[in-house]
């Protein structure tokens, strides 16, 4: 909760406001989070260096015997001003969403307009929680003519709320398996409009991915015809080739900093959990097979990059957070949630806080991209199947009444099909069953079709801006991390810093 506290800024002065003025404007100084009882006083100043927050959390605290315990505790939080000049290295640059950002950006970039079947196109981050949506920050009072006096909710976009990354200034690049440049790799993807890309091709032809780390032991052999840019070595090799990539990108451009995302296929589950450091290290020393995805993560965190696993796979092991907290660095994942999983939280969380007892989810959908062709076989479905299978577990723990103890678990049901035909235009299904008053049945089942890398870009951007942001945040002059927690909002299968901890309920990932 501590991240939102700064993004909430308070009136700078109540002077020259009426009593009933200043005393909401007192009550919205206290902000009450939903079931915790907690109440916060925010206190912000500006410095040249930083925006410091200096503010008083009181929260409720239920021991064993079920009586509440009131806490109060005070933290200092600050925000470094100054933005660095930031890159943004994905794994899987040649694909649907590598090219679909690239081009995404450019667009923006260049303020294109491009003409389709519906009529003229504009650039623009619609679907981008930083760029196109507000808060409410506050209120404000107007005088009326009549000399009355009304409040007004006042709103502010996210983007101006803290110092953050302008996406037109992210430095693009990466890596992938494929050697098409972007602009091909564009047209290969058949996400967006001819028209547009046409407009960017000498931009796009200059762009080319570097050479990629695969492993067909951990994606679905129909990827093998894909792969003709590929990096040879040793365990040990690779991963210096890759620290040398990064080296050599953030020297060429001037970063000040990088984050690396991988947006590339979703693996097999590594067959354990990588425990600590040694074993890690143990593992490179012997030349181990490990998933590409870990390989790119190490390569990362060693050269002092945020690294973000957008796919199901158990990439962020246990070692893996130890190795971030021991370069100072940060760590997120799992699973991009972008479009179906993103409504079933919230559906989840309408159901059940309407008091109906949902027994059953059923969700269904295909799609013929090079994601769907990848999850057509059972090692790799069985991540994606994992991750989506899971994000309604604490939405039921919520509420015993109706999930006591021997009947807390329902039937939840995930199907993927891979259909050629329908490209990149996802189509969803899903039916959702619960039961309502006197053994009644309520029966809610939506339907989507969305391109689906056209949900998952401005997601990535949002990750990419977020993660730089909450790098230059300290509480009590400690850095947030190692894990990045609070960006659980955008992922299926939220890592957190506390394992046993995780909240995949959408308007409380979203409200934190």
């Amino acid at each position: 909760f501590l991240f939102f506290l700064m993004i909430r800024r308070p009136p700078r002065s109540t002077q020259g406001v009426s009593s009933a003025a200043s005393d909401v404007y007192k009550r919205q100084y206290q902000r009450r989070v939903h079931g915790d009882n907690r109440v916060l006083r925010v206190h912000l100043m500006e410095k040249k260096e930083f925006i410091e927050a200096k503010y008083q959390e009181r929260y409720t605290i239920i021991e064993e015997n079920g009586k509440p315990q009131n806490l109060i505790a005070e933290h200092l939080l600050r925000t470094k001003s100054v933005v660095p000049k930031v890159g943004f290295m994905m794994v899987g640059l040649g694909g649907n969403n590598g090219t679909t950002v690239m081009t995404g950006i450019l667009a923006n970039k260049k303020n294109l307009t491009w003409e389709t079947k519906r009529g003229d196109a504009h650039a623009n981050y619609y679907g981008s929680f930083t760029q196109c949506v507000t808060t409410k920050v506050g209120m404000k009072v107007k005088k009326q003519q009549d000399g009355s006096m009304i409040i007004e909710d006042v709103f502010l976009p996210i983007k101006d709320l803290l110092p953050m990354v302008n996406p037109n200034d992210l430095v693009v690049g990466g890596w992938d398996i494929n050697d098409l440049d972007m602009y091909n790799a564009a047209i290969r993807a058949k996400v967006l409009e001819p028209s547009l890309i046409h407009q960017l091709k000498e931009d796009l032809m200059q762009i080319k991915p570097l050479p990629g780390v695969f492993n067909l032991d951990y994606v679905a052999s129909n990827q093998a015809d894909r792969a003709n840019n590929l990096k040879r070595g040793t365990t040990k090799e690779l991963i210096a080739q890759l620290q040398d990539n990064i080296k050599t990108f953030k020297a060429k451009h001037n970063l000040g900093k990088i984050v690396v995302l991988w947006t590339a296929n979703t693996e097999r589950y590594y067959n354990k959990d990588i425990e600590t450091l040694e074993e890690l290290e143990k593992l490179i020393a012997d030349n181990a097979s490990l998933p590409p995805s870990v390989l790119y993560g190490i390569a990362a965190l060693k050269e002092k990059c945020i690294f973000l696993n957008g796919s199901p796979q158990n990439t962020v092991h246990p070692a893996m957070i130890k190795l971030a907290a021991k370069e100072g660095v940060q760590i997120a994942g799992a699973d991009f949630k972008s479009g179906q999983t993103k409504y079933k939280t919230a559906m989840g969380d309408f159901l059940v806080g309407s008091g109906m007892r949902l027994g059953s989810v059923v969700s269904y959908n295909h799609l013929g991209n090079n994601d769907g062709k990848n999850l057509s076989e059972p090692h790799t479905f069985r991540s994606k199947e994992k991750s989506k299978g899971s994000v309604l577990d604490d939405c039921l723990k919520s509420n015993k009444l109706l999930y006591p103890e021997g009947k807390d678990k329902i039937d939840h049901t995930v199907v993927i099909k891979y259909c050629p035909f329908v490209g990149d235009s996802k189509r969803a299904l899903d039916e959702y069953n619960s039961e309502i008053f006197l053994e009644g049945c309520n029966t809610i089942v939506s339907y989507n079709i969305c391109e689906d890398s056209l949900l998952a870009a401005p997601i990535m951007i949002d990750l990419c801006i977020m993660a730089e942001l909450l790098s230059r945040i300290t509480i009590d002059e400690k850095p947030i991390g190692p894990v990045l927690s609070y960006l659980s909002y955008f992922f299926k299968a939220p890592v957190t810093n506390h394992h046993e901890y995780v909240i995949n309920s959408l308007s409380k990932q979203k409200e934190i």
